[in-house]
């Protein structure tokens, strides 16, 4: 019954495999290997992008942070959702690594931005010329911090927003697959065919062990891009330890198919809590995150007979035990249905 994050969650045994397959003899060294130029073809051809400009890294506030420092100078504005991930989640990376760039909020419903939203508040910068930050690249975080997916219409109109005023998009994909695997649409459609100009694609919460691809759709910024990943430290040297589990991941779609797991487990999960009174979904979980409420008491219950998840506020244990507390759950690919049905008992027999 572990719900509390992604994150958590075991690798795959292909991904595990594939590293095996990879740590036979000697490869160069900087990503000049053999695995990594299969990775980027893999790449390349599963977002119908054979011109894209691919990079590997380890983690996920490294690719959002470097593609925005490439993208942004140090007096821009980085527009994005207050409860996207670089704002909440990253400790000012985006910040740092971009020399200063400074990210604008832009709300909207449901965890995502609107497009009047965002226009009003890109219009609202470059207004006080020399004194006030210059207009910059625009993030979307895909699915969003809150379970939320944005439709491939609504990407496409943020985008449109964003070009009409000379702008880029950048499309946090730290959960890209759980996304598509919601929207049953295509890699391509997702990004470059809806307008986005750059995407971290991520692995990390899906059964990787830790690899990200940084991808950009017009190579223009790739070797600034290759000096921002050296000069922050990020360019490994046995590179194809970061390749081989890429490869592995889009072989035979397994990409998909952890993502499709992972939101059955939360669809299976979000049905039962419905079906429970005193459970409250703050959300409609469309990927594998749920926000929910319920009581302390029912809380303390679940985490005594071993469940784990993060409770968002409070001391589960101490207090008042009608008192209703705010839960975070998410599913990986390994969640098995016996494990929800088993939490879901637990919280029904509170």
């Amino acid at each position: 019954m572990n719900f509390a994050s992604d994150n958590t969650g075991p690798v795959h045994p292909k991904i595990m495999a594939a590293l095996a397959e990879a740590n036979e003899g000697y490869a160069m060294p900087y990503g000049a290997d053999d695995h990594t130029a299969a990775a980027v073809a893999d790449i390349r051809a599963t977002f119908e992008a054979p011109d894209a400009a691919v990079f590997l890294v380890s983690l996920g506030t490294a690719a959002n942070s470097l593609i925005l420092a490439t993208l942004a100078d140090p007096w821009s504005a980085v527009f994005c959702h207050p409860q996207a991930h670089i704002q909440e989640d990253e400790c000012n990376a985006p910040e740092f690594f971009s020399g200063g760039a400074k990210l604008i909020l832009v709300d909207g419903p449901d965890a995502k931005m609107t497009p009047d939203a965002l226009d009003a508040a890109i219009r609202n910068e470059e207004t006080r010329g020399v004194h006030g930050p210059q207009r910059g690249p625009v993030s979307l975080t895909q699915a969003t911090e809150k379970g939320t997916v944005y439709t491939v219409a609504e990407i496409k109109a943020l985008c449109d927003v964003a070009h009409a005023h000379g702008l880029a998009v950048h499309m946090d994909g730290a959960r890209f697959a759980n996304a598509v695997a919601t929207l049953g649409c295509t890699a391509a459609e997702m990004t470059w065919k809806a307008g986005v100009d750059a995407v971290t694609f991520g692995g990390t919460k899906n059964g990787l062990m830790a690899v990200e691809a940084a991808i950009f759709f017009d190579p223009k910024p790739a070797w600034e891009f290759e000096l921002r990943r050296k000069r922050g430290a990020h360019l490994f040297s046995k590179h194809r330890f970061l390749a081989a589990q890429m490869q592995g991941y889009l072989a035979g779609d397994l990409w998909l198919d952890m993502a499709a797991a992972a939101n059955a487990r939360t669809a299976q999960l979000a049905r039962g809590l419905k079906q429970i009174d005193g459970v409250n979904l703050d959300f409609e979980p469309a990927a594998n995150i749920i926000f929910a409420h319920w009581s302390r008491a029912r809380h303390a219950k679940a985490l005594a007979a071993g469940a784990s998840y993060y409770v968002m506020r409070g001391d589960p244990m101490v207090g008042d035990p009608d008192e209703m507390l705010p839960a975070r759950l998410v599913t990986d690919w390994s969640a098995s249905e016996a494990s929800v049905d088993q939490f879901l008992d637990i919280l029904r027999g509170a």
